[in-house]
């Protein structure tokens, strides 16, 4: 049973059937002879088909996944401070090390009025998270772009968690990573509303990236991303959670999202009460469901999650926090059998 889709999501037979239509097509999209130009034109379309299924205006810019966008969008914006909040996944916050961050408050949601006084200066590109990768949390997004066009900035947004589940919010740029909605690993996309934004930084992709398209995993995420439902998933997958997050509460643990600001359905953080989230994730993988502790990128490591520290969650708290996320082939029986392994956890 695999319960971390929050980590990567398996991939969707509509994208792999793309993608093995794409392996076929061998040629460089850049080359000018006519295999070249039959690469191009799949990868053009594939390029129309992502902006209409994300509802996106702008530019798309295909990287080789989140954390190459946001590498492009903070390395080589044309824009002056860089601020990002402290939240972000650690693939943003290791693009722009030097960058201020901004704190959040207890449940989460950026300190807004921190983030008046600090983008009062000239032209600060601001990045902050649609969803966040360990809680499930999402920012106001549409607020915060207000403020910061209304200071003269730029918004980059982190929607790796959202793209494919929830309607892209307003900003100037956006990260998304295929592998996130059932699409294939190694490719994901920088938007942009215009590439006046952005300093050239290679020869492909317009001269705004360097290295050779990756056609067949374009094909497979401009697939998986049309066929993403809406909703993602039935929401009466997660009803047997209800039930467990009452227990839990009467057995001394902490079920995250009772205080967080505005909780998506499909990432939970629990801490159990007595055992460390390290035990559970492996008391878990042995009765057969994969969860985490926390984000993949630092869920190997012994610091405690920045996440959680920033949302000053009390130290005994994090460290016995696990996080169950579910995607778009979760049945409702895995999910009972999660609920049914955490308290048999609980209760030993």
């Amino acid at each position: 049973m695999y319960l971390d889709h929050a980590a990567t999501t398996p991939l969707r037979p509509e994208a792999r059937a793309a993608m093995d239509e794409g392996f076929d097509l061998w040629a460089n999209p850049s080359s000018p002879h006519a295999e070249g130009r039959k690469a191009r034109a799949a990868l053009e379309d594939a390029r129309e088909r992502v902006k209409q299924a994300l509802g996106w205006e702008g530019e798309v810019i295909f990287t080789s996944g989140a954390s190459e966008a946001a590498a492009l969008a903070l390395g080589h914006a044309k824009a002056g401070a860089r601020l990002v909040s402290a939240v972000e996944h650690d693939a943003i916050l290791k693009a722009a090390p030097d960058a201020e961050r901004l704190p959040v408050l207890d449940d989460g949601q950026l300190d807004l009025k921190v983030l008046q006084e600090a983008i009062d200066r000239e032209r600060p590109l601001v990045a902050v998270q649609q969803v966040n990768s360990e809680t499930g949390n999402r920012q106001v997004v549409d607020i915060i772009h207000q403020y910061v066009t209304d200071a003269g900035g730029l918004l980059l947004s982190d929607a790796a968690q959202s793209e494919g589940k929830l309607t892209l919010l307003p900003c100037d740029m956006a990260i998304i990573s295929a592998h996130k909605f059932g699409g294939p690993i190694g490719v994901g996309a920088l938007l942009l509303k215009d590439f006046a934004m952005l300093e050239p930084a290679g020869g492909q992709e317009r001269g705004y990236r360097r290295g050779t398209e990756n056609l067949p995993g374009v094909l497979g995420m401009a697939a998986a991303l049309e066929a993403c439902d809406d909703p993602y998933f039935d929401p009466a997958i997660l009803k047997p959670l209800d039930q467990l997050a009452q227990e839990c509460r009467e057995l001394g643990g902490t079920w995250l999202s009772d205080r967080l600001s505005d909780p998506t359905p499909y990432i939970r953080a629990i801490a159990m009460p007595k055992m460390s989230g390290s035990a559970q994730v492996m008391r878990f993988d042995m009765a057969g469901i994969s969860v985490s502790q926390g984000s993949a990128c630092s869920s190997g490591t012994m610091k405690t999650s920045h996440v959680l520290q920033a949302m000053q969650v009390e130290p005994e708290v994090a460290d016995r926090t696990i996080r169950a996320s579910f995607g778009w082939n979760t049945t409702r029986e895995e999910v009972e059998r999660f609920c049914e392994v955490w308290l048999e956890l609980a209760k030993a």
